[in-house]
């Protein structure tokens, strides 16, 4: 069976998180996916750290599956070849600083003015247009502008997330987005121009919190691991550690008291009986599940909780999840490659029965840009000139053109 997207073509002028992951979906689902790189040291997420063999731990994990073409778009020869993959391409995806895109010669008007059918996606941080359009967009400050920081943490410190919310928002949307226009391109033959602001996609995430302000009038406080909206919902002690619950139904509240706390008496007690009770009594509440979970180790309480259908888990660090015993035993891990080391990567989250993901290995900078600058239409003596003038970049130890 083929992939879904087996014969798409995707060239993005792409760096750091939110276009390269958007772009590793549609490659892990078998569109073959150009990425434009500088010169001088590609996508600067390369350089972020050399944890994994020497390569970035970003990098790794956004850029599997993908042909790196170094070029520098300064120049015009440069630009000519890049110009010419996108003329033959399905989509072209870029998250240059605003304009940038345009003043190369990128822009959707002048990319689709002979290729209609085309896809277009801009990926910014605040989108075109507005106060902000052209104010840097890091996934902290995007989190910020979003009230994103605002609600997570303690009481006491508002925190950003430790892993960048904003820009997986906006490349995860900037995917769907795509899936959507090729969907409609195969249709009707129309291409598309679309735009995804980091900031509209954090924004969207913010979902209960930004209902909740709206219509009450007040900012939903910090919580930790708690929930504003619902109770038990934390972090309780064990006679060896802690153990999450999280009740969101008053059936639940009955069977953790009934079935796991050996306190029957408080299933129908006026305070506790119905969520929004238990809310307004949060205190009391959790006072009276943690003097239950205590009596008990972290293991065995975990083994009753799962017993009786309670929602619960024990907070696992990052070695504990790597090997975890639900991923090891549905197979989700695979070997690729990079350039330095063969490693681990985790399959993409949406299986298909029938076929697997496309697991292509990360690319050296400039691996492929001797193939990619022939196919878009150099001659052997033109692409070795280009590289031999800087302009273009073939990675050491790779292939390179031989005069035919």
């Amino acid at each position: 069976m083929t992939l879904p997207l087996d014969g798409v073509t995707v060239v993005a002028l792409e760096q750091a998180v939110a276009a390269p992951l958007a772009t590793r979906h549609l490659a892990d689902l078998g569109a073959r996916v150009v990425k434009v790189e500088r010169v001088d040291g590609g996508d600067l997420a390369r350089g972020y750290d050399h944890v994994v063999h020497g390569t970035g731990a970003h990098f790794v994990w956004l850029n599997r599956g993908k042909e790196s073409l170094a070029v520098d778009l300064k120049s015009s020869a440069g630009r000519d070849a890049v110009r010419r993959l996108v003329d033959q391409a399905d989509v072209f995806v870029q998250n240059l600083a605003p304009g940038a895109a345009e003043r190369l010669g990128f822009g959707a008007r002048e990319l689709r003015s002979n290729h209609p059918e085309l896809i277009v996606v801009n990926l910014s941080g605040f989108g075109s247009g507005g106060p902000l359009e052209q104010r840097k967009a890091y996934d902290m400050l995007i989190q910020a502008e979003a009230g994103l920081i605002s609600i997570t943490g303690t009481p006491e410190t508002a925190v950003k997330t430790g892993i960048p919310c904003a820009d997986i928002a906006s490349g995860v949307y900037c995917a769907q987005s795509i899936l959507a226009a090729l969907l409609r391109r195969w249709r009707s033959g129309e291409g598309a121009t679309i735009e995804v602001s980091m900031l509209e996609a954090t924004v969207e995430w913010m979902g209960h919190a930004m209902y909740t302000q709206m219509h009450t009038g007040s900012q939903p406080p910090r919580m930790g691991l708690s929930h504003s909206s619902i109770a038990p919902y934390d972090a309780f002690p064990t006679s060896d550690g802690q153990v999450l619950i999280g009740i969101q139904t008053d059936r639940g509240w009955r069977a953790l008291v009934t079935d796991v706390l050996g306190m029957p008496e408080l299933a129908d007690d006026p305070r506790f009986a119905t969520n929004m009770q238990r809310v307004q009594h949060r205190s009391e509440c959790d006072a009276i599940v943690a003097s239950g979970t205590v009596q008990w180790s972290t293991a065995d309480l975990d083994a009753k909780l799962a017993a009786a259908g309670i929602p619960a888990a024990q907070i696992k660090k990052l070695d504990q999840v790597v090997d975890h015993p639900q991923l090891r035993a549905r197979d989700r891990w695979r070997t690729i490659g990079t350039e330095h080391a063969d490693v681990d990567a985790l399959l993409p989250p949406a299986t298909f029965t029938d076929v697997e993901a496309r697991m292509g290995d990360v690319p050296a900078l400039g691996q492929h840009t001797c193939a990619l600058l022939v196919e878009s239409g150099l001659d052997t003596d033109a692409t070795n000139a280009l590289i031999g003038r800087g302009d273009a970049l073939q990675a050491e130890n790779y292939q390179t053109v031989q005069n035919r």
